[in-house]
């Protein structure tokens, strides 16, 4: 097979344009073409009036040898790379000499359910220990937040089978560097849970919420047919750490209950809102420094505005669906200010977790038909804004998450602004032809009293630049809704890099968002094949090395 990049047709092509466009490319007849697939699919439109799909192909010719060798220069024809997926290990024997001690992932977010998915397919029989509940309970109590105020701090948007990303675009692209091609395994397996197919070809793939608690649901089943173990309302209060020289030797954790669950290997994939173990962790001396993270605010702009610009006379066409942006600016004080998780055609939800919070986040179906567009646009914070503890940036986070909480009433109603006004430094009082998403409701009042002064004032110059990329971002009655703080965790558990278990406790392995290595379901996901492989590789060295194997 070879893999033919760079393949430039029209947005509206027929379909034997693309076959005709490999046979020239190639300089092939059309009997050396036995066939190809669309590897991936992705658009340019920076000409709005002549956007063009750009394809990457894999080709079947039964002159595949001649093919390389003629074209040997051409830097977007190469091999078909071999992206199976390939397990490190097999069997129960991998699990050590006491096959009672199996592994136990804490969190079934997209990096626990890719780990416990992962060991329970080379045989090694996960518990999966989840303080939320099943998705389907969970989504009614999310869903009945948004309704009636009553938040549940142990199920809502950040806790509960499939984690936070459950309750978002489900976005299912990232830039990490990926050479072993474990995206792709996720993508597989997704399909196998009932993903569309066009996951595994379009160059920004999307679930929506929705489809994601169906998937889950089949994940769950799935591992469960091969041996794991889910054990939802079971929180983690407490890791049993064993004293060693130079590092600790985790042996059991154990549950708010008062359970003890014996354990030589523990996957720490609690997602980025899981600060009573952030605290529990630390209390127990395990390595935790914080880290960069971002704050903000989520933006609210008519879909129909951001399709016309981005794709101009094309807006609408089905083989570009809900246009999406990208922007950054470097504000003059030194902060940088960007977009984050921009959701087309979605809403803006209610995303507490603690309570007496507001926390914003946003959410969108597969259709992406909703009548905004929404986006978080952040400003960048580090440790230097909040010295002194490795805590420090929950702190900052609850601290913002409170103020919010009360200037939006005290019900859980998020406070919001006119951009117009925000920028003018004016309170808003009455809401424009943008009509906020939100809910329960959306409080309109002065978001200056609410953030941070450099945030405030980076913000402020960022609206009317990015006006510069997309003519009307500055729009006097877009709605910003407040406060966006759970961009990505404040902290980093910090792990070796060769192993992945933490520099300082044996057989904890920090993994994914929570952990500070991850940021979205993808990497997230990529992140839990990789810390799988690495529970099993050190089963297998401890089974190896025990006196009894």
């Amino acid at each position: 097979m070879l893999r033919l990049n760079e393949i430039k047709l029209p947005l509206d092509h027929t379909e034997g344009a693309l076959r005709d466009a490999i046979l020239t490319r190639l300089g092939i007849a059309a009997g050396a073409l036995r066939g190809y697939t669309v590897f991936k699919r992705s658009y340019d439109a920076r000409k709005r009036s002549a956007i063009m799909l750009i394809y990457s192909l894999d080709i079947d010719s039964a002159e595949e040898a001649a093919i390389l060798k003629r074209l040997q220069h051409d830097r977007h024809l190469a091999p078909t790379p071999d992206t199976a997926y390939r397990f490190v290990a097999h069997g129960r024997r991998a699990a050590g000499h006491d096959s009672n001690l199996r592994p136990v992932v804490i969190g079934a977010g997209p990096c626990g359910l890719f780990a416990a998915l992962i060991l329970a397919q080379m045989g090694l029989c996960p518990i999966i220990l989840e303080r939320g509940k099943a998705v389907r309970e969970r989504t009614k109590d999310t869903f009945g937040f948004w309704r009636k105020r009553e938040l549940n701090p142990e199920s809502n948007v950040q806790f509960g089978e499939g984690g936070a990303g459950t309750f978002s675009d489900g976005k299912l692209y990232s830039q990490i560097k990926d050479p072993k091609h474990y995206g792709r395994k996720v993508l597989t397996e997704f399909v196998k849970a009932g993903a569309p197919e066009e996951i595994m070809y379009v160059s920004k793939p999307h679930i929506g919420t929705f489809r994601l608690v169906k998937m889950v649901e089949q994940m769950r089943v799935t591992i469960e047919a091969l041996g794991g173990q889910f054990r939802f309302q079971c929180k983690v209060a407490d890791i049993d750490i064993a004293p060693a020289a130079g590092a600790g030797q985790v042996r059991a954790v154990m549950l708010a209950s008062g359970e003890r669950i014996a354990t030589g290997h523990v996957v720490l994939a609690i997602g980025h809102s899981a600060r009573d173990t952030f605290e529990m962790l630390y209390g127990r001396g395990v390595c935790i420094e914080a880290k960069p993270f971002s704050i903000g605010v989520r933006v609210e702009h008519p879909q129909s505005l951001i399709d016309q610009c981005r794709f101009g006379a094309n807006a609408g066409h089905k083989m570009l669906g809900a246009a999406d942006y990208k922007l950054v600016h470097h504000a003059s004080n030194g902060r940088s200010v960007y977009s984050f998780c921009m959701c087309p055609g979605g809403t803006v939800v209610a995303a507490a977790s603690e309570l007496g919070g507001v926390v914003t986040n946003g959410m969108s179906q597969y259709s992406r038909n909703e009548r905004n567009a929404n986006s978080a646009i952040v400003v960048g914070v580090t440790p230097a804004d909040y010295p002194g503890h490795p805590l420090g940036g929950v702190a900052l986070q609850r601290e913002l998450e409170r103020r919010a909480f009360a200037l939006g009433g005290g019900n859980y109603d998020a406070p919001g602004q006119l951009m117009g006004d925000f920028v003018a430094g004016r309170a808003s009082t009455s809401a424009g032809s943008v009509m906020p998403s939100y809910k329960p409701a959306v409080h309109l009042t002065d978001l200056a009293l609410l953030l941070p002064e450099y945030a405030t004032t980076a913000l402020r110059e960022a609206f009317p630049a990015f006006d510069q990329q997309i003519k009307g971002y500055f729009k006097a009655d877009a709605v910003l809704t407040g406060v966006e703080t759970r961009t990505s965790s404040p902290l980093r558990i910090k792990r070796r890099d060769d192993d992945f278990q933490s520099i300082n406790t044996r057989g904890l392995f920090p993994a994914g968002e929570g952990a500070g290595y991850a940021g979205g379901i993808l990497s997230a996901a990529v992140d839990g094949i990789k810390i799988a492989e690495a529970v099993a590789l050190s089963m297998a060295q401890t089974s190896t090395t025990s006196p009894s194997a």
